[in-house]
């Protein structure tokens, strides 16, 4: 045993520099992703008891937008740094590598103006709480779903699945369709010869056994209101009416709204009427067609 112990000292000892360097890199990289699964750990914990606290979706939403950022911050700075601390025990000095980090990241600023812009939007969308993962938004001519929200970028995903990738410095209008409440819009359309406060009786008895169904409960959060006849159009009057929600259900609840108040009027015999035109001519009795000329006789 002895002797294969002093025969292993005397391969390594041509090499001790190397296998100490090697081993000082592997600590550094084994401390390095020790600190990124426990400070991802920590933060994950942190944040989902943040989630649990939070007294409203949108608070939820927005701790948990805010959670998935930092997460990936902490864990992008633990690389750099553990990458500028193998470097240093390379032999590399780090210090000029900052010096023209400094001089480079100037340079580069000027030429990747558009991803300073980026970084900056993705910031402030953050801090000002305009989007967060779970919302369903417009913003640069898209909408859907937030799906990932970064400091770069934010990535929606449309109603028939396609995904659009946006950058943050693109977003100069957003339109929130998620936050605080929503309103399940309807204009309905009944014949000019219906009474319009009978009308406005059976949609709002609809809308109360709506609601007092326990599927639609929890997601309605107020009584229908009528703003009244939005216009005559040419074959029907429309009515405008909205019922409030909860953020994410307007569509739904509108959906079987209609659906019911479609009943509603087949029962009370409201008639929907659909697009025709009445042609009325005058001047008199119409001409009347000349009898067709008689057919010459063949030629024999």
């Amino acid at each position: 045993m002895k002797e294969q112990l002093s025969g292993l000292k005397a391969f390594i000892a041509p090499y001790a520099d190397e296998w100490r360097l090697l081993l000082s890199i592997a600590g550094v990289v084994l401390i390095a992703f020790i600190a990124r699964h426990v400070s991802v750990r920590v933060l994950r914990g942190f944040f989902a008891h943040a989630i649990e606290r939070a007294a409203t979706v949108e608070e939820k939403r927005r701790v948990e937008t805010v959670g998935k950022v930092v997460r990936r911050s902490v864990s992008t700075l633990v690389v750099i740094v553990a990458a500028m601390v193998v470097l240093n025990q390379v032999g590399i000095s780090i210090a000029p590598i900052l010096g023209a980090a400094g001089v480079v990241g100037i340079a580069i600023g000027f030429g990747a103006q558009s991803l300073v812009k980026d970084l900056f939007a993705g910031l402030f969308l953050l801090t000002e709480n305009q989007i967060r993962v779970g919302d369903v938004v417009e913003i640069a001519g898209k909408s859907g779903t937030v799906e990932e929200l970064s400091l770069r970028r934010t990535k929606l995903r449309s109603y028939d699945g396609s995904v659009h990738y946006i950058s943050n410095g693109l977003i100069t209008i957003v339109t929130n369709m998620s936050t605080d409440f929503a309103y399940a819009v309807v204009d309905i359309g009944v014949a000019y010869r219906e009474n319009i406060d009978h009308v406005y009786e059976i949609m709002r008895e609809t809308a109360r056994a709506l609601r007092s169904d326990p599927e639609f409960t929890s997601k309605i959060v107020g009584d229908l209101d009528i703003a009244g006849v939005e216009q005559w159009g040419e074959s029907a009057v429309m009515i405008r009416a909205r019922i409030r929600t909860q953020p994410l259900d307007q569509w739904s609840v509108r959906r079987e709204y209609l659906k019911r108040l479609k009943a509603a009027f087949d029962r009370e015999e409201v008639s929907i009427p659909f697009p025709h035109r009445t042609v009325l001519v005058t001047g008199g009795a119409p001409a009347p067609i000349p009898a067709p000329a008689p057919a010459p006789p063949p030629n024999r």
